[in-house]
C-alpha cells in the first residue's frame, strides 16, 4: 500500500528519518559512561520500544504506572518509572510489577518509601529506588544534598528496596531558545550534581545511576558527565517545538492530511485538534514553514497563498508537540518512501494511571 491510499487523518512515521536520529543519538552517547534509557511517553508503542532495546537501550523509561505494565507485559525487562507513585492502590500494582521485572520508582520522601517496603515485602518482590533530586523543575524531588542523605538511608535500611541513584531531569531546559542560556544552565546542573556526588561519596554512599537529560540538552554533557544515563524521547520524532532548537535531529512523524476543500482564498484539510495536539503551540506544514494554520476540531485551514494545494492533495502536519499528539491515535503507520511498511498499535495511548 501507498501513504496516498491511507484514510486520513492518520499519524505516520517516516522510518528513514526515524533510524538516522536514533543513529545521532547513538552518537551522542557513545565512547561516554552515558547510557541510553529512552522515554516512552514519546510514542508509547511497545514495537518502538522493542526496537529501542534492540539498538543498545539500556532500559525503558516511563511516566506512568499503566505505561510501564504494558511495558512489562510486552516483555520489556528492566523499566524506570521516573515518578512518584504514592497512591496506595498503586502501590500494590507496583510491588506486583517489580516481581517480574526490574523496577525503579524516584521517591522523594520517607514515607512513600515505608509504604513501598511494605507492598514489595508482601509480594517477596524487589523494587529499586532513584532518590529525585530537584535542578530547577520546581515540582517533585528535594533540594539538599543533606536531604538526599536522609533518604537514602531510609531505603537502605529497607531489605526489599535497593537504592539505585539520584533522579535529576531539567525538563525545564528542553525548550528553552537560547542555546547559550540552555548550556549555561545546563552546566550549572552538572555542577550541582557533583557537588551532590561528592557529599554522599563522603557519606560512604555508593551511587550506581544518575539518570535524566533531554533531548535539548543532550549536546551539552561534557564527555566526563556525572549522568550514567539518559531519557530523551522526543528526539525519534521532533516536533514544531523542538525544531525552533535547531537540534540535528528531523522531524519523522507527522499527521496525514487530505485537503477537502479549496479555492483561490484558502485550503482546508481533514485534520485538526482532535488529531493534532497544540498545547505547545501551533503545528506546521511540511514544505509550507511559512503557512499560519488555523485550528478547528476537525479541520486545519490556511491561506491558499501560503499553501497552493487542491483538493485530494496530501498534507503532512508537523505537530507542534510529538508526545501529545501520538496520545490521540490509537495506531502509528511507518512508511518508507511513499510505501506503507507495517501498522502498529499506540500500545498505551491514554495510559495516565
Amino acid at each position: 500500500m501507498e501513504l496516498a491510499h491511507v484514510q486520513t487523518p492518520a499519524l505516520i512515521l517516516d522510518l528513514d528519518v526515524f533510524d538516522e536520529n536514533a543513529r545521532i543519538m547513538e552518537n551522542y552517547v557513545a565512547g561516554t559512561k552515558m547510557a541510553l534509557r529512552p522515554h516512552y511517553k514519546s510514542h508509547k508503542c511497545t514495537a518502538i520500544a522493542h526496537r529501542q532495546i534492540a539498538a543498545g537501550a539500556n532500559g525503558i523509561c516511563c511516566a506512568k504506572l499503566s505505561e510501564a505494565e504494558d511495558l512489562a507485559n510486552a516483555g520489556i525487562e528492566d523499566i524506570l518509572i521516573a515518578n512518584q507513585i504514592t497512591d496506595p492502590a498503586k502501590i500494590v500494582r507496583l510491588a506486583t510489577l517489580a516481581a517480574s521485572c526490574l523496577l525503579t520508582v524516584a521517591v522523594d520522601n520517607a514515607k512513600n518509601i515505608a509504604d513501598l517496603e511494605t507492598a514489595a515485602a508482601f509480594q517477596h518482590a524487589t523494587i529499586h529506588c532513584l532518590v529525585e533530586y530537584e535542578i530547577g523543575m520546581n515540582r517533585c524531588g528535594v533540594q539538599t544534598p543533606e536531604e538526599v542523605y536522609a533518604l537514602v538511608q531510609e531505603i537502605e535500611k529497607r531489605p526489599h528496596l535497593i537504592f539505585e541513584g539520584i533522579q535529576a531531569y531539567a525538563g525545564n531546559l528542553a525548550h528553552e531558545a537560547d542555546e547559550m542560556i540552555r548550556k549555561q544552565e545546563s552546566d550549572k546542573v552538572e555542577q550541582r550534581l557533583r557537588e551532590l556526588l561528592d557529599f554522599l561519596v563522603n557519606k560512604g554512599v555508593l551511587v550506581k545511576e544518575v539518570s535524566g537529560v533531554s533531548t535539548g540538552t543532550i549536546g551539552f554533557r561534557p564527555h566526563d558527565t556525572v549522568y550514567t544515563e539518559v531519557q530523551p524521547g522526543s528526539y525519534l520524532f521532533m516536533d514544531a517545538a523542538y525544531n525552533q532548537l535547531h537540534l540535528p535531529f528531523k522531524n519523522a512523524l507527522f499527521v496525514l492530511s487530505k485537503v477537502i476543500s479549496a479555492n483561490n482564498r484558502q485550503v482546508v484539510c481533514d485534520a485538526g485538534m482532535k488529531t493534532v495536539s497544540v498545547d505547545q503551540g501551533s503545528p506546521a506544514l511540511k514544505g509550507y514553514p511559512q503557512a499560519v494554520l488555523s485550528m478547528s476540531e476537525e479541520h486545519i485551514t490556511v491561506s491558499a497563498a501560503e499553501c497552493p494545494a487542491e483538493v485530494g492533495n496530501l498534507l503532512f502536519v508537523i505537530p507542534s508537540h510529538c508526545c501529545t499528539t501520538v496520545n490521540l491515535h490509537d495506531h502509528l503507520i511507518l512508511y518508507r518512501g511513499n510505501k506503507v511498511m507495517d501498522k502498529v498499535p499506540v500500545t498505551s495511548r491514554g495510559k495516565s494511571l
